[in-house]
C-alpha cells in the first residue's frame, strides 16, 4: 500500500532515456536525449528538464512549454508523443529528431544541401503561417536552436517555450531567461518605442535570423544581419525584407512563400514541386499521379537520398498499395531501392514485387520483366521459386509476342535462383515448345540464345541431351538467325559435350550447315568446325588432354557462360545476334517507309550478298554518287511494290500505350511475303551493286542487356510460310530429349506423308548462295507439310561406328534443303510462286539492261529524265 504512494511517477514513462544529444547548450532550458519506446523499441527523442536545479521562472517556462507542445498538431511542428511531470524532472517524448545545427554540419559537403534547405525553409515558414494566421499565436523564439530535423530530412519547428497569444489580455511577450536568445529579438522590442507592427513582424524577423544562420553559422550579434554573407542571390531580396527596420514592411509568412515560389525564386525548383505534390497526393486524380511518377524518375538523382528513402518511398508504396498507380511507380521504386540496405529492401520493396508479378495487367508485367536485373539480386531463391516463377511462366503462353519475349529474357536473371524442378523440367518444357511451335522467328531465336546462356546452370545429368537436341533443331529452323543461334549455342557450350558426341553428332551437323543458303550461318559453321577440329586434334596428339577437355561435362557450374578459350567469339556472337532482328524497329519510319522498304527488298533479290532493307530510300541513297542516285530513283519508280509483309511494318509503340499490348491479330497470308523478305541482313547502305559486301558489325543483343524500351521489339506479321508447328519438329529420333520434354504428342501417320527422294542440288542455286527467296528451293518454302525435320535425321546411328546412318535413307538431304524438284507433285500455289519468281527475275534483268545502257551513254544529271526531241517542231 505504501509502495504505491511512494512510487516514482517517472517510472510510468513508457520510454527509455538514452545518450545526450549536443547542439542545444545555452540556447534552451531543455536537454535533448535519444530514446526508444519500451514496448516496441522504436526510436524517439526525449526532452528533459531538471526541476531541482532550476529557478521558479524556468520551471514555469518548462511547464508552459509542455502544455503548448501537447496541443499543437501540424506536419511542420514537432510531434508530441507522451510526457510526464514530477517534482524532480519533466520529460516529454517526440518523434526522433536532431538539432538543425548538427544536421547542417553533417551534410555540409552534400551536393544536395541547397535544395534540401529550400524545402526546409519552406516547411518552417508554413509552420509559422499556421501559428500566426490560423492559431493567432506568436512563436517569439524563431532561431536555429528551435528547428529540428527528422530522419527523412523534414524540418520541424519546436522551441515553443516563449510562445504567447497575438491578441487579448495575455498578449504580453514572456521574458527570455537565457541571455543568448536576446540577440534574436526584433529592433522594435528593444527600442522601447511603441511602433505599430503586424502580429507576424516579430516572427518574420526571427525567420531572417534563421536564414542567416543556416548559410553562415551561429549569429554572433544582431549587427551581423546587415551582411548577407553566403545567402544565395535569389533569396537576398526576400531576406532584406525580413530584417528591415520597419516592422510593417515584413511580409506575412504566406506572402513570403508566394514570393519565393515565383519564377527563378529560391523555392521554385523540382524538389520543392515534388514534395508539395506528395503532400497533396491523396487528392490528386490518377492521370496526375501517373504523370508525376513518370517525370519523377529522372529527377531522383538530384534529390537528397534521405528524402528518397524516408519521404518519397513511403508515398510510392502507399500509392501502389491503396491507389491505382500500377506500373507507373516501378521505375522510381527500383531507382530508390538502390539506396536501401538489403534488409530494408526485403521488407519494403520485395513484397511489392511479388504482388506485381501476379498482376493481370500486361504493361505492368512487361515493365517488371524488363527491369528485373535491377532487383533480382535482392530476391531470395525461396521467394523466386514459390511466389514469382509460377506467375512468370504464364508469360510463355501469352498471346502477345512482347510478353513472351520479355519472359524469355527474364530467365537470364532468374535461372541462377531456380531449383531443379523449375529449371530443368518446367522451364525446359516451355523452351521446347517455344523453339518449335512459336510463329515468331525472333522469339525462337532468342529462346535458343537464352538456352545457350543458361546452359551452365542446368543439371549435368540432363544438360547434354537438352543442349544437343535443342541446338540441332535450331539449325533446321527456316529462320536464318535461328539457325545461326543454334550454331553459336553449340560453340558457346562446347565445354559441356563429350568428345565422342562432338565427333559423332555435332561435327556432321555443322558440316551440313556449311552449305546453308545464308552466308552468316555458313560463316559461324566454319568457325565452330575449326574450333572443334582443333580440339580433337589436340586430343589425338595427346590423349591425356581428354580428361581436361571433358572436366565440365558432368560438373555443375554457378557462373555465367565463359568467354575464354576458342569459343569466346560464340558467347559474344550470341549477345549480338538477335539485335539485328530488333534494330529496324528502333528507328521510327516516316510516311511511306513501308512501300520503300518493300521496294528495297524487291531490288535486293538479284544480289549475291543480300542487304538489309532500308526504312528510307534517302538513307540508302546517301552513300551513292549523283549518277547512282538518279538511276536508283528511276528504278524505284519502275519497280512494282512488293506486297510481301516485312518485320518492321508494325510498330509496337510505347509500353505505356495499353492499346499496343492487346492480343495481336494474325494478318492475312501474303503471296509475296515469306521468310525471304526478312532474311535480308546486309548493310543499310546497299547501293544496288551486285558485288558481295562485307557483313555489317552487329549491335548489342537485347538479351545481354535488358532495356525498358518497347521499340526493341519488331512487328510480327504473318508471312507466306505456314507456322512452324507444321514442320513436324517433334517427330524426331528416339534420343531427341528436348522434344520429349513437351510431352507425348499424337503419332503421325506415315501413310499421309509422301516419300521423298533426295535429288542432287542444282548448280545454279549453289553458284551464288543468297538469303533471298529466289535461292531457296520452292518445295522447302511452299510445302512445309512434307518436311519432316526429325524423321530424316539419322545422326543417332553415327555413334555406333561403321558409318551407320551415313549411306542409309535420305539423311540430311531430306530435311528440306533439296532441289525444287523434291516432292511428288506441284500444287497450284507452287505454280503461282514459281511464276511470280520468274516474273520478278525478268523485271530485274530488264532493269539491269537499262542500267548498263545508261552507263554506256555517260553520266546523267540527278533527277534528269530522257526526252526525245522532235526536230520537226522547229521547222
Amino acid at each position: 500500500m505504501w509502495s504505491f504512494f511512494s512510487r516514482d511517477p517517472a517510472k510510468d514513462f513508457h520510454y527509455d532515456i538514452g545518450e545526450k544529444v549536443t547542439g542545444l547548450e545555452d540556447k534552451s532550458i531543455w536537454t535533448l536525449h535519444r530514446g526508444k519506446k519500451k514496448s516496441s523499441g522504436d526510436p524517439v527523442s526525449i526532452f528533459a528538464f531538471d526541476v531541482k536545479s532550476a529557478s521558479e521562472t524556468q520551471i514555469q517556462t518548462a511547464k508552459s512549454s509542455l502544455k503548448r507542445i501537447k496541443t499543437l498538431r501540424h506536419p511542420n511542428i514537432l510531434t508530441f508523443l507522451d510526457g510526464v511531470e514530477t517534482d524532480k524532472v519533466i520529460y516529454f517524448a517526440t518523434e526522433p529528431v536532431e538539432p538543425l545545427e548538427t544536421y547542417l554540419q553533417e551534410n555540409d559537403s552534400d551536393g544536395h544541401n541547397q535544395i534540401a534547405i529550400s524545402w526546409g525553409l519552406h516547411q518552417i515558414v508554413k509552420g509559422l503561417s499556421f501559428l500566426v494566421n490560423d492559431c493567432n499565436l506568436i512563436h517569439n523564439n524563431v532561431c536555429m536552436a528551435s528547428v529540428f530535423v527528422d530522419p527523412a530530412g523534414e524540418w520541424k519547428l519546436g522551441g515553443v517555450d516563449y510562445m504567447y497569444p497575438a491578441q487579448g489580455n495575455d498578449s504580453i511577450p514572456p521574458v527570455k531567461i537565457l541571455p543568448l536568445l536576446e540577440r534574436y529579438d526584433s529592433p522594435e522590442k528593444t527600442d522601447g518605442k511603441k511602433v505599430r507592427a503586424e502580429k507576424w513582424s516579430a516572427d518574420m524577423w526571427g525567420l531572417g535570423c534563421l536564414i542567416w544562420e543556416v548559410f553562415n553559422g551561429t549569429l554572433p550579434k544582431t549587427a551581423s544581419l546587415k551582411s548577407p554573407g553566403k545567402i544565395p542571390q535569389s533569396l537576398i531580396p526576400h531576406y532584406c525584407e525580413l530584417v528591415g527596420a520597419n516592422p510593417r514592411s515584413r511580409p506575412n509568412p504566406a506572402k513570403f512563400i508566394e514570393n519565393c515560389r515565383k519564377r527563378e525564386g529560391f523555392m521554385n525548383n523540382t524538389f520543392v514541386d515534388s514534395m508539395m505534390f506528395l503532400e497533396e497526393i491523396q487528392i490528386k486524380d490518377q492521370v496526375e499521379k501517373n504523370k508525376f511518377f513518370a517525370n519523377l524518375t529522372p529527377s531522383l538523382d538530384s534529390f537528397p537520398p534521405a528524402f528518397c528513402r524516408n519521404k518519397i518511398l513511403p508515398q510510392l508504396l502507399t500509392a501502389f498499395e491503396y491507389g491505382n498507380a500500377g506500373s507507373s511507380v516501378l521505375a522510381p521504386l527500383f531507382k530508390i531501392g538502390k539506396h536501401l540496405e538489403s534488409s530494408e529492401y526485403q521488407a519494403k520493396i520485395v513484397p511489392c514485387v511479388v504482388k506485381l508479378f501476379s498482376s493481370p495487367d500486361r504493361a505492368t508485367r512487361v515493365k517488371l520483366l524488363q527491369q528485373i536485373e535491377f532487383f533480382v539480386e535482392h530476391l531470395q531463391p525461396e521467394t523466386v521459386n514459390s511466389q514469382i516463377f509460377p506467375n512468370v511462366v504464364s508469360g510463355f503462353m501469352d498471346t502477345n509476342p512482347m510478353v513472351r519475349e520479355s519472359t524469355i529474357k527474364a530467365m537470364l536473371h532468374l535461372a541462377p535462383k531456380l531449383n531443379y524442378k523449375n529449371l530443368n523440367e518446367e522451364l525446359m518444357k516451355h523452351f521446347a515448345r517455344l523453339q518449335s511451335k512459336d510463329d515468331q522467328g525472333g522469339i525462337r531465336t532468342n529462346t535458343t540464345v537464352c538456352l545457350g546462356k543458361i546452359a551452365c546452370y542446368l543439371n549435368p545429368g540432363s544438360r547434354q541431351k537438352i543442349l544437343c537436341s535443342a541446338f540441332m533443331r535450331a539449325m533446321k529452323d527456316p529462320f536464318p538467325p535461328a539457325r545461326q543461334a543454334g550454331i553459336l549455342g553449340i560453340a558457346a557450350s562446347q565445354n559441356f559435350y563429350s568428345l565422342s558426341e562432338v565427333a559423332n553428332r555435332l561435327l556432321p551437323a555443322l558440316c551440313c550447315a556449311t552449305r546453308d543458303p545464308d552466308k552468316g550461318v555458313r560463316d559461324q559453321a566454319f568457325k565452330s568446325i575449326k574450333g572443334f577440329v582443333s580440339k580433337l586434334e589436340k586430343v589425338s596428339e595427346d590423349p591425356e588432354l581428354e580428361e581436361e577437355f571433358e572436366k565440365d561435362v558432368m560438373s555443375g557450374s554457378t557462373g555465367g557462360p565463359s568467354t575464354s578459350g576458342w569459343a569466346g567469339w560464340a558467347v559474344t556472337g550470341m549477345s549480338s545476334l538477335t539485335s539485328k532482328i530488333y534494330s529496324k524497329a528502333t528507328t521510327k519510319a516516316g510516311p511511306g517507309s513501308t512501300v520503300q522498304a518493300n521496294k528495297s527488298q524487291a531490288s535486293s533479290s538479284s544480289k549475291t550478298q543480300p542487304s538489309s532493307p532500308s526504312p528510307n530510300i534517302g538513307a540508302r541513297a546517301a552513300s551513292m554518287g549523283d549518277q547512282d542516285r538518279g538511276q536508283q530513283d528511276e528504278e524505284d519508280e519502275e519497280e512494282e511494290p512488293d506486297t510481301g509483309g516485312g518485320w518492321d511494318e508494325d510498330d509496337w509503340g510505347d509500353l505505356d500505350d495499353s492499346s499496343n499490348l492487346e492480343t495481336a491479330d494474325k494478318s492475312k497470308e501474303d503471296p509475296g511475303g515469306g521468310w525471304d523478305d526478312d532474311d535480308d541482313w546486309g548493310s543499310l547502305e546497299d547501293t544496288g551493286s551486285t558485288k558481295p559486301q562485307r557483313e555489317p558489325e552487329r549491335p548489342v543483343d537485347p538479351l545481354s542487356r535488358l532495356k525498358p524500351s518497347a521499340n526493341e521489339f519488331v512487328s510480327t506479321r504473318s508471312t507466306g510460310l505456314p507456322t512452324t508447328d507444321s514442320y513436324n519438329w517433334d517427330d524426331g529420333a528416339d534420343d531427341d530429349f528436348f522434344s520429349n520434354l513437351k510431352g507425348p504428342g499424337k503419332p503421325r501417320s506415315k501413310s499421309n506423308t509422301p516419300e521423298r527422294e533426295t535429288a542432287p542440288r542444282s548448280s545454279p542455286a549453289r553458284a551464288s548462295p543468297s538469303r533471298n527467296s529466289a535461292s531457296l528451293p520452292v518445295s522447302s518454302r511452299t510445302k512445309p507439310q512434307s518436311q519432316d525435320w526429325e524423321d530424316d535425321d539419322s545422326w543417332n546411328d553415327t555413334g555406333g561406328g561403321g558409318g551407320g546412318g551415313w549411306d542409309e535413307g535420305p539423311g540430311w538431304e531430306g530435311d528440306g534443303w533439296g532441289d525444287a524438284s523434291t516432292g511428288t507433285g506441284e500444287s497450284q500455289a507452287d505454280k503461282l510462286k514459281r511464276e511470280r519468281e520468274e516474273k520478278k527475275r525478268q523485271r530485274q534483268k530488264e532493269i539491269q539492261e537499262k542500267r548498263d545502257a545508261r552507263k554506256a551513254a555517260g553520266a546523267m544529271k540527278l533527277g534528269a529524265k530522257k526526252k526525245e526531241i522532235n526536230f520537226s517542231e522547229w521547222s
